[in-house]
């Protein structure tokens, strides 16, 4: 049998470079010349902190999936981290294709509603996965508090 923490992280992985060929040029163009915070000189390191959050969910999901494989309510709960994936990764994609900050801005405010929700779920069955969940909930609101600001910076563009 195929261990889960393959099968979920290979799907997350899979579920990234479908949606990283959705970013077109002109729109990351529109995006690099965008004026950001002054107190964002963080911005190099945020495609790690992306990794390893979902890194993080991946493994999540694999240790609630351990917990009772195949039931009814761990199929629901990994339709739940997919949702999240999905919504996650549409950020950039979203907000790149519309060209709109606003797009991104609410793409990341359901992002943390469904994390939220999520990880209420998940501490019942495992208090590790929920743990786990923990750097989404942490970075997920400075990042939509970044395209906030950038709304406020550049508002012919929210």
């Amino acid at each position: 049998m195929i261990p889960s923490w393959l099968v979920i992280g290979g799907v997350a992985f899979v579920l990234a470079l479908l949606f990283s060929s959705f970013v077109s040029k002109p729109g990351a163009q529109w995006f690099r010349r965008l004026e950001r915070p002054k107190w964002l000189t963080f911005e190099w390191a945020i495609p790690f902190i992306w990794t390893t959050i979902f890194t993080c969910g991946a493994i999540s999901a694999s240790l609630v999936w351990d917990e009772a494989p195949g039931t009814t309510t761990t199929w629901l709960l990994m339709g739940a981290y997919l949702l999240l994936e999905v919504v996650t990764l549409s950020y950039t994609s979203a907000m790149l294709l519309t060209r709109q900050l606003r797009v991104g801005f609410w793409i990341g405010a359901a992002g943390l509603a469904i994390a939220i929700i999520l990880t209420i779920l998940v501490f019942p069955i495992s208090t590790a996965a929920g743990l786990l969940l923990v750097p989404y909930l942490l970075w997920s609101p400075i990042g939509t508090y970044v395209t906030w600001k950038m709304m406020q910076l550049n508002p012919s563009e929210a």
